[in-house]
């Protein structure tokens, strides 16, 4: 056993905020603790950055005309997205894919301007920006679940629409909004498994041994 490793009950923990952590669309609307919101986005600094870029960027919505704003755009592409499901357009159209309105925080998350002179590990993969951003708010996400609020990320909205909005600068791109709030309970499983869109598929299937297709020995 590695010496660096936490004492077992720390372990734990980490593996619980990462089993239980859910993407949530049902708030309450209590208010955030400013406090609670520092320490999450703090988490979220704390990401890993190809070449150290650190290329996240936050705005939080205060405004409330603004975040109905931002519901219009979300609710535009909503149905959008449904029409482009075909068969599956009411089904969609059944679920709740947001909590905007609902929620005590609204976080918007951009990949800030100016990328391209930043090479290191970006060269062949210059996706990596964007990796990069996903990992803060994973981080963030596994932190509110832990402080028991709830966490969304909400990915139906036009980018350029929603820079312009928020007037953010050239080549800056918002990637997320982030519903972040205090909720009645936690789904018992991801809410799209509950709600039979889609379910979890077998670790097994999706890892291989050498090359791709070859299954791990047994």
């Amino acid at each position: 056993m590695s010496r660096h490793r936490y004492p077992q009950t720390e372990v734990d923990a980490v593996y619980r905020a990462i089993a239980e952590r859910r993407d949530v669309r049902h708030f309450l609307p209590d208010p955030v603790d400013p406090a609670l919101l520092q320490r999450l986005l703090h988490a979220a600094h704390l990401g890993p950055s190809v070449g150290f870029m650190q290329p996240w960027r936050f705005v939080r919505i205060a405004s409330p005309t603004l975040r109905n704003d931002i519901h219009a755009l979300v609710e535009q592409e909503r149905v959008l997205t449904a029409q482009a499901l075909g068969q599956r357009e009411d089904e969609f159209m059944r679920l709740k894919v947001e909590g905007i309105r609902d929620c005590g925080e609204v976080i918007v998350v951009a990949l800030m301007p100016d990328r391209e002179p930043h090479i290191f590990g970006r060269r062949t993969l210059p996706e990596m920006d964007l990796a990069s951003v996903a990992c803060a708010i994973q981080n963030m996400w596994l932190a509110a679940r832990a402080e028991g609020l709830g966490m969304g990320w909400v990915s139906l909205f036009d980018a350029a629409q929603l820079a312009q909005l928020l007037h953010m600068p050239a080549g800056a791109k918002p990637v997320a909004i982030l519903c972040l709030g205090h909720v009645q309970e936690f789904y018992a499983r991801p809410m799209l498994e509950q709600e039979g869109w889609a379910g979890r598929q077998q670790l097994d299937d999706l890892i291989f041994s050498d090359t791709w297709g070859q299954r791990q020995p047994r």
